[in-house]
């Protein structure tokens, strides 16, 4: 019996852990599927537009069912803060990434993307969320491990090495790419021009959705009600998202859905990925904070980069070998300070509460 209440507690402290790995493979998946999806000639806005149809129809019936003990009224200061973010975090930041996974890999995206957990701890610590003390061990490990998986997003993306032949699934097709007649099912090599483009708009959104997770702390602490506040700001994307689709795609035929890979595609990113990892990742802010949910970041790029070469046909290289193991370093680290912090945390309140508790015992003797 005590072992499967300790089972049951370790299972309670790891939920974070579980849901951030979780979250990491649906994100690996979301990169896949929509540069497949542009690939075919979707138009970005519309992408994003259907994407957040999906996740608002799929979240709503969810957030009604579970959530209607939890209902609060909502305040219009409220629903302006949950609209503003809305626009800054999902649809400013996913436009920006379909139209930089337009100009890019399916790899790069995740590689770059890898960013976030310095962009996120630099905000964090602007907005007074997060905090450091670089005289404690915690303290430096956290800031050195923001700066080491920077450092190996920036060697994944632009230092690539020889290919590694052992993984080479299509070698006859990486000799055709070389000689400038790839295959019809690879995608077709990029200029310089469309690659800092692309990595530049790539950037810009990695700091639009930064911004977002660290804002989600705020929010949470006003409106308990999770699910809710997923569905609100997926509701809100989607209205933002379908008038700027509007100015920028006009044709009807853009519009059109097929039972094919697009549909799929943006089922997967708006139910999956819009709906649940977003209300996963939301309840993850509230236990652990925005620089714990963002340092799990680059386990989606290993494995991106795993089913690139797989399904899409991309070279692994040697110098992207040495970045991942620098980005999952990096993640070690800050996990490990966060671990220690919270650590201490935990045994102050403890303290506090002790301390309480023998005041109250003494003055219940004393009378």
């Amino acid at each position: 019996m005590k072992s499967f209440v300790g089972y049951v507690e370790a299972m309670e402290v790891h939920k974070p852990y579980i849901a951030m790995l979780f979250v990491q493979c649906v994100y690996s998946g979301m990169a896949l599927f929509s540069k497949a999806a542009i690939s075919q000639g979707m138009n970005p806005p519309i992408f994003v537009f259907y994407r957040q149809a999906f996740a608002t129809v799929a979240m709503a019936p969810l957030a009604f069912l579970f959530e209607r003990k939890k209902a609060v009224p909502l305040c219009f200061k409220f629903l302006s803060k949950v609209f503003l973010v809305s626009l800054v975090g999902i649809t400013l930041s996913l436009n920006l990434y379909y139209i930089a996974i337009n100009h890019t890999s399916a790899t790069f995206a995740a590689a770059t993307t890898n960013t976030i957990p310095a962009i996120t701890l630099l905000l964090a610590l602007l907005f007074r969320y997060e905090s450091i003390c670089i005289r404690k061990v915690e303290g430096m490990a956290k800031l050195m491990g923001a700066m080491i998986g920077f450092s190996g997003a920036l060697v994944f993306a632009f230092v690539k090495g020889p290919p590694m032949k052992f993984m080479n699934w299509y070698p006859q097709t990486n000799n055709n790419n070389n000689n400038n007649n790839s295959n019809s099912n690879s995608f077709q090599p990029y200029s310089t021009l469309e690659w800092i483009k692309g990595s530049f708009t790539m950037l810009s959104a990695n700091i639009a959705w930064s911004l977002w997770l660290v804002l989600q702390g705020f929010i949470v602490k006003e409106y308990p009600a999770k699910l809710r506040i997923t569905t609100l700001q997926c509701f809100f994307s989607l209205i933002q998202s379908a008038l700027w689709a509007v100015v920028m795609e006009r044709k009807p035929q853009a519009w059109k859905l097929g039972w094919n890979l697009q549909l799929f595609s943006v089922a997967y990113c708006g139910v999956i990925v819009t709906g649940m990892t977003y209300w996963l990742q939301i309840w993850c802010v509230e236990k652990k904070g925005p620089v714990f949910t963002a340092m799990f970041t680059p386990l989606a790029l290993i494995i991106t980069a795993i089913f690139s070469a797989l399904l899409w046909k991309e070279s692994l290289h040697w110098g992207s070998v040495g970045g991942a193991i620098l980005l999952v370093m990096g993640l070690y680290f800050v996990l490990w300070g966060k671990k220690k912090e919270d650590g201490k945390i935990e045994t102050i309140e403890q303290r506090h509460d002790t301390k309480e508790e023998t005041i109250l015992e003494c003055i219940t003797t004393h009378h």
